[in-house]
């Protein structure tokens, strides 16, 4: 079995319109929220702070866990473990470079991600701006006990939604 790939993203909206990057993606440019994995002795906030600015030359707040996500790539098995955040922008450094493999940054509206749904990495995108415009959230503590997450990968993807 393959192991379980453990990452972090933020769902950014601004005026109806959120926050994504278009990057290349096992040779495919797709189109996902910002984020990436944790590094060592970071917590899942600092990542997804670090990976929007990175991937976006955006600096913003984590305001809460949006939730916590699980797809198994169909042709592949792979599972990928997904801890979203909301986060509000705060402002934008121009000068910092973007992440390699990112090609553009854009703000997108809902409609305009569902007609691009062939372009999305996942189907978690989309699922996650359904359930941030829902109003479902998890409770912040929900990851506090887990920490450092890298080391319970089991406890988080028990407390994962399926997509």
């Amino acid at each position: 079995m393959l192991p379980t790939d453990l990452t972090v993203s933020a769902v950014v909206e601004l005026d109806g319109r959120y926050l994504v990057v278009e990057e290349l993606a096992s040779g495919v440019m797709v189109l996902t929220q910002p984020g990436g994995h944790i590094e060592t002795n970071e917590s899942p906030e600092q990542a997804v702070i670090r990976e929007v600015l990175e991937e976006t030359r955006h600096i913003v707040d984590v305001d809460s866990l949006l939730g916590v996500y699980l797809w198994i790539h169909p042709q592949t098995r792979q599972q990928f473990l997904r801890i979203v955040y909301i986060a509000k922008p705060v402002s934008e450094d121009r000068s910092s470079p973007l992440d390699d493999g990112i090609h553009a940054v854009h703000w997108f509206t809902l409609q305009d991600l569902q007609r691009r749904r062939r372009d999305l990495r996942s189907p978690v995108v989309l699922r996650c701006i359904d359930d941030y415009q829902a109003g479902r959230r998890r409770p912040d503590s929900l990851l506090t006990a887990l920490l450092p997450v890298q080391k319970n990968v089991d406890a988080v993807l028990a407390n994962a939604w399926l997509v």
